[in-house]
């Protein structure tokens, strides 16, 4: 008899071989999906493809330190793909075997800041407020203590929700739960039905569930319609106009539950090129091409420290001291303090350093033994540039 801890133990361990919910939610894209690599696959024995030889020469301390990423497998995990701009040109390009420039490889948490800059972008347009109460109907009732949380305090993952994110064993978690067990069919529903533990800015508490907050938020301001191709028909207009097009972003596709609601904060797919483009979008405070398509009070807020984690900011990473007994983001005290990143599960980055006018992509498969060396292996080559 297959239980549903067995069932929910399975799907966590699928989750954490990298595995997509692509399939599983059978929804559209904003591009044409490409044929996909075999995600969670093993790829012992095989070699990577190096795609710069037209690239301008490299210092050769930088493509060493570039090309550790890639050659020391057994310390940092597998990496698929790294590539690195400054001053918005590409100086370094290399993916692993079967991977290449097409390959959409899953954001896992860094499209949390996807989801952050979408959110400011409705701030921007006089559709959300920033510091007013969220408009979430199950908040709303007389005396709920949720009613007084904020999108700032959801940015800032201090909503003081209930939420377990890293269950132990894995499949209690709230996220694992979320994704592949009751709450899969409305992600937002069952993240928006968790009790007040904490006043609202009080505590720090990592949690996807937040981002696909937000998500349901989006879509609800966009479209009154609770039909779920409504939902997703409007979301995905949304991030094309205001986003995926303007910054090239051709690949960016994300992903949604069966109530259409996307899910913000941990599943969106797109190419190393691509990712890399938003990453210089925010290097860029927000400007295109010349356009300035997020206002600069936005990406402050979203660069400055939370008041409860100085490592975090509005749904990004920063390069700063954490609290006691919290790991380490990033390197503090090795790279500027201007330095932030996306960061997802299994070791995705988008690296970006403004004073350094480098912009940094590295997606792979990295146990969670590995990262302290990966983190090292990234500092290493950050500080080369």
């Amino acid at each position: 008899m297959i239980t549903k801890k067995a069932m929910l133990a399975s799907a966590a361990l699928v989750m954490l071989g990298g595995w997509s919910l692509t399939h599983a939610s059978g929804q559209g894209s904003i591009a044409p999906a490409a044929p996909g690599p075999r995600f969670g696959a093993s790829l012992d024995d095989v070699r990577a493809v190096d795609t710069s030889p037209a690239l301008p020469a490299l210092d050769p301390v930088i493509k060493a330190k570039a090309d550790a990423l890639f050659d020391d497998e057994s310390a940092v995990g597998e990496t698929r793909a790294l590539y690195v701009l400054r001053d918005g040109k590409p100086i370094y390009e290399r993916y692993g075997e079967g991977f290449g420039p097409d390959s959409k490889l899953i954001s896992w948490s860094m499209a949390k800041s996807i989801t952050a800059v979408l959110t400011g972008i409705m701030v921007a347009d006089g559709q959300l407020s920033l510091d007013g109460p969220a408009p979430v109907a199950a908040w709303e009732r007389s005396g709920d203590p949720r009613g007084a949380i904020t999108l700032r305090n959801l940015l800032h993952m201090a909503s003081g929700l209930e939420h377990v994110e890293n269950g132990n064993p894995v499949w209690k978690g709230d996220t694992v739960e979320m994704l592949f067990g009751g709450g899969a069919e409305d992600m937002a529903g069952f993240a928006e039905a968790k009790p007040a533990a904490a006043q609202p800015g009080e505590v720090f508490n990592y949690s996807s569930a937040t981002s696909v907050i937000l998500a349901d938020i989006m879509a609800d301001t966009l479209t009154p319609s609770p039909n779920p191709e409504a939902r997703r028909e409007a979301m995905r207009e949304f991030i094309h106009g205001r986003l995926a097009e303007p910054l090239g972003m051709t690949s960016l596709t994300p992903e949604f539950d069966a109530r259409g609601t996307m899910i913000g904060g941990s599943i969106m797919h797109a190419t190393a090129r691509d990712y890399a483009r938003f990453g210089e979008f925010l290097r860029n405070h927000g400007v295109v091409n010349g356009q300035r398509l997020l206002p600069e009070s936005w990406m402050t807020f979203m660069l400055t420290p939370s008041p409860n984690d100085a490592g975090y900011g509005g749904h990004i990473w920063l390069n700063r001291r954490r609290p006691a007994g919290a790991d380490e983001a990033l390197w503090p005290g090795r790279g500027p303090n201007d330095l932030f990143a996306c960061i997802g599960h299994q070791g995705q980055y988008i690296i970006v350093s403004p004073s350094q006018r480098v912009t940094v992509v590295r997606l792979g498969i990295t146990a969670d033994d590995e990262f302290p060396a990966l983190r090292r292996h990234l500092a290493d080559l950050v500080g080369a540039l």
